[in-house]
This record gives C-alpha cells, sequence and structure tokens, in this order.
C-alpha cells in the first residue's frame, strides 16, 4: 500500500520531510500546503521529479482531499493548535513536528483529542533515531539502576525562518520548549520514574540583541542550565548553549547508572561503555541503521521515524512517539522557562490546572 502524504507547512523542515520521503518508494507526496510564497515554491523545487503535488495556500483544502492518507504538520510552532482542532475533525493520520504546542493548555487538549482519533497521531520527536542515540537506549540496561544523566547542546544560534518567527517566546514556546523538548523527551525515556521538579537558570547573552523586527528586539533564550529531578530520586541536567559554533561536538550524553556509565556524542560514530568494576571500558562501534536512505538534516533519524509512523499506519497499532511524550517534553521546557523567570524552582504537579 502506497502512503499518500499532504505535507502543511513547507519552509526548512517541511522540506526536510519531502526530501526524506522521496528517498522512499512507497510513498507519495500529493499535495503540499503553506500561506508563503516563497515556501510553496520551495516545496515545488524540493519535489522535483519525484513528486508533482498539488500545490495549497491554505491547508484545509489537503484535509478535504480523499487521496490524502497521512499528513505532516511542519508549520510553525503557535499554529500547531489551530492545525490539530482541524485535523481532529477528520481521519487522517498525522505526524505533527515538535513542539506539540507552545502553551500547557493547548498541548493538554491535542493529547486528549488524540486519544479518539481514528488516525495515528505521532509527535516528531526525532532524536531517539539517531544513530548514537540509539545505541545509548540500546544499551542502557547495562549501567544498572540510572540515577544521573548529562546532555550537553553547544552549537549555532536559531536559523532564520519565514516572518521571523522562531524570534519571540509567544511564537515558539519558548527555547527551551522550541530547541530543547526534544532532550527532555531524551531523559525521561531514559530516567527511573517520572519528572517531579524543575530548576533552571539561563540568559538572552549573546544572540539576535542587535536585531529589530517590528519595533520588537528577539526575546528568546540563549544559554542555559536545567536540573529535572524525579521521584525515583534520579535527576538530570541540560547544559544549553547557542553561541558555540566551534564545538567539537554539537551535543555530548552521559548516562550514569550504580554499576556503570555510558557517553556518546552527535554526531558520533561510538558509544562509550565504562564499568564502576572491572577496568577499562569499552567503545562501542556504532553505524547508520541500513534502511537509512537519506541522511538530511538529522542523522538519519527522519528518515527512520517516517518509517516506524508508515509501520504504524500499515499495522493499525499506535505510535511509538506518542501526544503524552510530546506533552511531557513541552510541560519540563515551560517550567524551565518559568524558573528562570521567576528564579524559583517549579514543581510540575503545580502547573496543571
Amino acid at each position: 500500500m502506497t502512503i499518500r502524504y499532504g505535507i502543511i507547512g513547507t519552509g526548512m523542515m517541511g522540506c526536510e520531510h519531502i526530501r526524506n520521503l522521496a528517498a522512499m518508494d512507497d510513498v507519495v507526496v500529493v499535495a503540499v500546503a503553506d500561506p508563503d510564497t516563497q515556501s510553496r515554491e520551495s516545496a515545488r523545487k524540493t519535489c522535483g521529479e519525484r513528486f508533482s503535488p498539488r500545490v495549497h495556500e491554505d491547508y484545509r483544502e489537503i484535509l478535504a482531499a480523499d487521496d490524502v492518507d497521512a499528513l505532516v504538520v511542519a508549520s510553525p510552532n503557535h499554529t500547531h493548535i489551530e492545525v490539530m482542532r482541524d485535523i481532529f475533525a477528520t481521519g487522517k493520520h498525522v505526524l505533527l513536528e515538535k513542539p506539540i504546542c507552545t502553551t500547557l493548555a493547548d498541548a493538554v487538549e491535542v493529547d486528549a483529542a488524540a486519544k479518539s482519533h481514528k488516525g495515528v497521531v505521532w509527535v516528531g520527536l526525532e532524536y531517539r533515531y539517531i544513530p548514537t542515540i540509539s545505541a545509548l537506549l540500546r544499551h542502557l540496561g547495562e549501567v544498572g539502576e540510572v540515577e544521573m544523566c548529562a546532555i550537553r547542546e553547544h552549537r549555532f544560534p536559531f536559523l532564520k525562518k519565514v516572518g521571523h518567527w522562531n524570534r519571540f517566546n509567544r511564537n515558539t514556546g519558548g527555547t527551551l520548549v522550541e530547541k530543547c523538548c526534544h532532550f527532555f523527551d531524551l531523559m525521561n525515556l531514559v530516567m527511573p520514574g517520572n519528572p517531579t521538579r524543575v530548576l533552571a537558570s539561563g540568559a538572552q547573552s549573546v544572540n539576535h540583541l542587535d536585531e529589530v523586527y517590528d519595533g520588537e528586539i528577539p526575546d528568546i533564550l540563549d544559554n542555559a542550565y536545567v536540573i529535572v529531578e524525579y521521584d525515583s530520586g534520579a535527576r538530570a541536567m541540560l547544559d544549553l548553549c547557542m553561541f558555540a559554533e566551534g564545538s567539537r561536538h554539537e551535543q555530548q550524553i552521559a548516562v550514569t547508572g550504580d554499576i556503570g556509565k555510558l557517553e556518546t556524542t552527535v554526531p558520533g560514530e561510538e558509544l562509550y561503555l565504562g564499568k564502576r568494576e572491572g577496568g577499562a571500558g569499552n567503545a562501542i562501534p556504532v553505524s547508520m541503521d541500513p534502511r537509512v536512505g537519506h541522511t538530511g538534516f538529522h542523522h538519519g533519524s527522519s528518515f527512520l521515524e517516517h518509517r516506524e509512523f508508515i509501520q504504524a499506519i500499515r499495522e493499525n497499532r499506535p505510535a511509538a512517539v506518542s501526544t503524552r511524550d510530546g506533552l511531557m517534553s513541552v510541560l519540563m521546557g515551560l517550567a524551565a522557562q518559568q524558573s528562570i523567570k521567576t528564579g524559583q524552582a517549579v514543581e510540575l504537579d503545580a502547573m496543571f490546572p
């Protein structure tokens, strides 16, 4: 069965999804939609000779089409809630880019609606499928009871987006939602128990301070430290810097248990497993999944994400990356943003009505 896709939002990530789908022989992109003329033209060019989709300005024209099985929502963060409300009125499958929404109330609404939706609702937290991170997850049981997780991302600033929407917290949910929900999702995968408390310190120290849009200076953070405590007694930490283009590794991940430690990087080609007893550790080679037909922006993970999404559709099973996963990653990012604003630790239970 060929899966017929419609792409909603054809900026940078929407076109990246098209490139991944173009490397598959059992899918077709039949329609794309974006309100921006340049983005629609980018979609046409990206489709090339592989796809010949209908091109729409209004995404709702795709929702009404009988020849669309699955949707990708890659529109700006703050538009997700309205788009998803319209999708929930259909029975179509959907891969919703991260973050699922920019506010907790909207994320809760999407999570609740997904429970009764006929189609698969998959959240685009594709970092799970990056080769070194997948290897880390596979070997997690070899370090015993996990007590600590440290994630460092030292990278380049936010890229330019259409209309500069990603320069303002009101559109993104804040840097720790927009950029870091991937890492909070990873923490929840590796840590025992549930996150309960978040303490963060951060600022806008370097980036975008000389930019002005419609009289406004961007207000997005460019660095932060975040500590997340779990009800198991374990804790995780994020170290984010977005003015560190010269870093050797963009991301470093360390997970430490009571009998050993896992360390890896993104990008990378190995996972290091060290034990408290037994001498030297072991470097485990990591290679790209042979299924990957397009490495793209995220080291092949978006390709694998689509393959898993397609399999869930064909086998009529729930999404492996659920709206609950997306909700929790947004909740933790919003808590971190609030902690920075108030200077106080934030209890996650207190954030819900």
